[in-house]
Order: structure tokens, then sequence, then C-alpha cells
């Protein structure tokens, strides 16, 4: 039993080994979130049997969870580089068919061959539509239009465009050469009652599951979803020196179960060598 017992063990500190390693390992990606493997002892006994003579049978993972808290804001000068400050995703979106709705920390965006706001997986930045004033007019999943950008201003073609601005809110305006301005929408913002129940992709990019709940979508700002910060991006919220602390206490674990297994296996070879 004891052998059992302590190869779950080794089980248990190769899984929390490889989770500081996947931690350490993207301390430079943008919105990266670290995890932690979450573990428990493994128990049993007879309804009948005392529990004060009987030991433990090991441990066994509950899970892998991620932590969500804020990363640090690094500046780009780029306007299409966008951190959130607070708990919020950006919503995008897949080309079709599929058109699969994901969410993301990663704010590095770009466009394509279309003007089209695209992420760095190649999904279409979602928006949300706005009155004149810069208000969201509408929060439901099918309100949310691909996030272009104009060459021109629709109300004079000879107007090339001068710039884009994000503001904290998340209203993006396009100005032309003429000085005239267009809002063109709010970027989508969404929240989840469970975010550790998100399920990742890679990327920072995660998809909604039935643990999460359903997405909450918002404009920037409101409630919990916080504000974006354009010209900025947020950088993984990895602690390089808590985690090689964690890396070195996952090894001695490791080193421990192992050295359980020998002295077991020292135990048992000595009692088969036993001559009667």
């Amino acid at each position: 039993m004891s052998f059992y017992t302590s190869l779950s063990g080794l089980k248990a500190s190769q899984t929390d080994l490889s989770t500081i390693s996947n931690n350490v390992s993207n301390a430079g990606s943008v919105g990266f979130k670290r995890s932690r493997a979450v573990f428990g002892d493994l128990f049993a006994a007879a309804p009948t049997q005392s529990t004060k003579t009987v030991a433990g049978q090991g441990v066994r993972l509950n899970g892998i969870t991620q932590q969500f808290s804020q990363g640090t804001l690094e500046s780009t000068g780029r306007t299409l580089d966008i951190a959130i400050a607070g708990e919020g995703f950006f919503v995008v979106r897949g080309a079709p068919p599929r058109s699969e709705t994901s969410f993301t920390r990663n704010g590095v965006f770009g466009t394509n061959s279309d003007r089209e706001v695209i992420d760095t997986l190649g999904n279409k930045v979602q928006l949300l539509p706005v009155d004149a004033n810069g208000n969201v007019t509408s929060t439901a999943i099918g309100s949310m239009f691909d996030f272009e950008i104009p060459d021109v201003d629709p109300a004079d073609p000879t107007a090339v465009l001068a710039n884009i601005t994000i503001a904290k809110d998340g209203l993006v305006t396009a100005t032309f050469a003429n000085g005239n301005t267009l809002n063109l929408g709010s970027l989508a913002m969404s929240s989840f009652a469970n975010s550790e129940g998100l399920r990742p992709i890679g990327d920072a990019h995660w998809q909604a599951t039935g643990e999460s709940g359903d997405p909450q979508l918002n404009g920037a700002g409101q409630g919990s979803i916080g504000e974006v910060r354009s010209g900025l991006l947020e950088r993984a919220n990895v602690d390089l020196t808590e985690e090689l602390v964690s890396l070195i206490g996952a090894q001695r674990n490791f080193q421990a179960n192992a050295q359980a297994i020998e002295t077991a296996n020292t135990l048992t070879q000595t009692i088969i060598n036993l001559q009667v």
C-alpha cells in the first residue's frame, strides 16, 4: 500500500512541477494568467471501522485553477495595443462558418487586408452599438459587430482617416482630415460569474462553459469589467520569485516521495530475504 501512496504523491508533485513550469515559461506572455494546482487527500474506511487506526491513502488532483489577478500594465504607445484595468475580457469572434466567440485579455490587436481589427489568432474584435453621444444602446450578443476602421469619411469620401482614439470607456472614435469625427462603437466587454470556470484555449483566450456561466456583455467601465487603456498591454501576472520558491518546494516533495518508495522497496526486499 505504501508504494501506491507514495506513487500518488509522485504524480501530484509532477503535476505541481508542470504547472509551475508553465507559469515560469509564460512570464513574458501578454495577458497570461498563472495557474495553481489544488490537491486533496485520499481516505477510505468501512463504516464500522475506527478511523483512528486507518492511515490515509495518498493524494489526488482536485483541479488546476487559473488566478485572474491583475497584471502589470506596460506602455507601448500603439493605439491598437489595449489593456484592461479590471476583471473584464475582450470579446472576439472567429471566422465563418463556425464563428466561435471567445474571450481574451491579450490586447495585441492589428488590422487585416479588409481593415478589420483582429487579435493574434486572427479573430475579429467585436464592438457594441452606440448613439450619437457615445452611449451603448444594446448589450445583446446579437447586437455585436466587427470592428472595422474606415479609410475615408462616409459623409465626405475625399476626407481620409486621420486617427483612431479609444477612450477609457471603450468608445472608439475616428477622426478625419476634414475635422469630422465618427463614433464607430464601443469595445464589447464581458464578465463572468465564475471566471475560474472558463476553458483556456491558448494565447490568453478562453471560452465560456457551464461552470463559468454565460457571458455578461457591457461596455468598459461598467461594474467589475474595468476600464480599457489604449497604448498599454497587460503583462502576465506571474511573480518569478514566488514561482521559483514554489518550484523548490515541489522538487522537495517529489524527492521525498521518491525516497519513500525506495524505503518501502528496501523493507519489502528485506522481508523477502528473511530465512526461516
